[in-house]
């Protein structure tokens, strides 16, 4: 069961008003700084952030349902905006953002620091900058008489696996709420996206047995069985590039498998006793990952079998750390095309990373992917967003109130 928390509430302090050319409004400028200034990186806690929302919220009258993870460490907060009305879109965002351990910064990462038509600081494109925008469009909506809510969903932990939109939309099912569409508003310079690769993690463990290294036949080792796993994984990486069909929309148009970290061994002059490695998997729309999986875990099984006939405390496991499934949308979809009419584009990209839309869509809710900045922004030291970015935002936010959010 998700554990639930439903505030009431009563405005922020002023209502958006429509961004200069080129600039954000001083609303969106001031919600931005203060998400930044939340330190959401996975590790730790997003509640000082959701709390804030909730609080902001419930002085515009918005009532927010909190679903936690298991510690009650970290929530997702979803809020409907016009309740008792006819359900509508969801705009999405996780609140969580990446480490900058070891990165070097050029300013304080959890500070909006402005300088050349940018605005720097961890989330500001991955993507507080959304969330900004559409929390400041917040009391315009309300004003606005809809035919149909809006909500806004804000998940917890995307970033490591997009483990909170599970449990936030367990909640929706379990409380009966069906949205009619969703706009995850990941970072893509607001040109609508219409289709991701899944995401897909794997951990596999090594166990050997320790023998002096001039004694090799005393011990078995981890890491050289490690290594025909590596060698197996990049046969199938391998193939794909030869033989899956190509899809060249996007920027690496086949699935890919790559080992991503390893460790093992002791000392030089010690056979391994153990080596562990992690896999990233990136699966094209239409590529099977469980019989992907499957294939790995085949091949695990007989090396685990050699190493057991070696000796049998050794072996190795393949464990199942997050995933997450592809996304496609048809082109024509009527959310597609809304969603180009309020950008003003006529285009739709596909994207390699993965986001919470496969999730989403998997729900049975019509789903695209549309935000400012660029991925390519993301994730690394000086992040930022460019203010006109966040000004088109703004802009795309006032269109979905003009347009009363009648996309079908």
């Amino acid at each position: 069961m998700a554990l639930i928390q439903t505030v009431p509430g009563s405005a922020f302090r002023d209502a958006a008003a429509p961004p200069d050319t080129g600039r954000p409004s001083a609303r969106t400028l001031e919600i931005l700084h203060t998400l930044v200034g939340f330190d959401t990186v996975s590790r730790n806690s997003n509640l000082g952030l959701i709390e804030w929302v909730r609080d902001e919220l419930a002085r515009l009258g918005v009532a927010s349902r909190l679903s936690w993870d298991a510690d009650r460490r970290k929530a997702n907060l979803f809020a409907t905006l016009g309740d008792g009305r006819a359900p509508g879109i969801v705009l999405s965002g996780h609140t969580d953002v990446v480490p900058v351990d070891g990165q070097d910064w050029h300013s304080d990462p959890f500070k909006v620091t402005e300088r050349d038509g940018k605005l720097f600081g961890r989330g500001t494109a991955d993507m507080k900058g959304y969330i900004a925008s559409a929390l400041a469009a917040a009391p315009a909506i309300l004003q606005a008489n809809l035919p149909s809510a809006v909500h806004f969903a804000f998940s917890y932990d995307e970033e490591v696996g997009c483990f909170g939109v599970h449990e936030l939309i367990k909640d929706l099912r379990e409380a009966g709420i069906q949205p009619a569409g969703c706009i995850v508003g990941e970072p893509t310079l607001m040109q609508p996206v219409v289709s991701h690769k899944g995401t897909w993690r794997l951990r596999c463990c090594f166990r050997g047995r320790e023998a002096h290294s001039a004694m090799p036949t005393h011990g078995v080792n981890a890491v050289e069985y490690a290594a025909q796993l590596v060698v197996f994984m990049r046969e199938v990486a391998a193939r794909f590039v030869r033989e899956e069909p190509r899809d060249e929309g996007f920027p690496v148009p086949f699935s890919t498998i790559q080992t991503t970290t390893i460790a093992g061994g002791t000392a030089q002059n010690i056979v391994p006793n153990l080596c562990e490695l992690t896999v990233d998997l990136r699966t094209m729309p239409g590529t099977s990952f469980d019989t992907l999986h499957a294939q790995i875990r085949a091949f695990a099984a007989q090396l685990d079998a050699q190493m057991k006939h070696e000796s049998p405390e050794t072996g190795c496991e393949v464990e199942f750390l997050a995933g997450v499934p592809a996304f496609v949308v048809e082109d024509t979809a009527p959310i597609v095309n809304y969603a180009r009419r309020l950008a003003r584009t006529q285009g739709a990209g596909k994207v390699t990373f993965g986001t919470e839309a496969g999730i989403f869509s998997e729900a049975g809710i019509p789903t695209v992917i549309i935000g400012p900045g660029s991925i390519d922004d993301a994730h690394r030291p000086d992040e930022f967003v460019s203010l006109q970015q966040l000004a088109d935002c703004d802009t795309f936010m006032q269109r979905l109130i003009e347009s009363k959010f009648d996309w079908r």
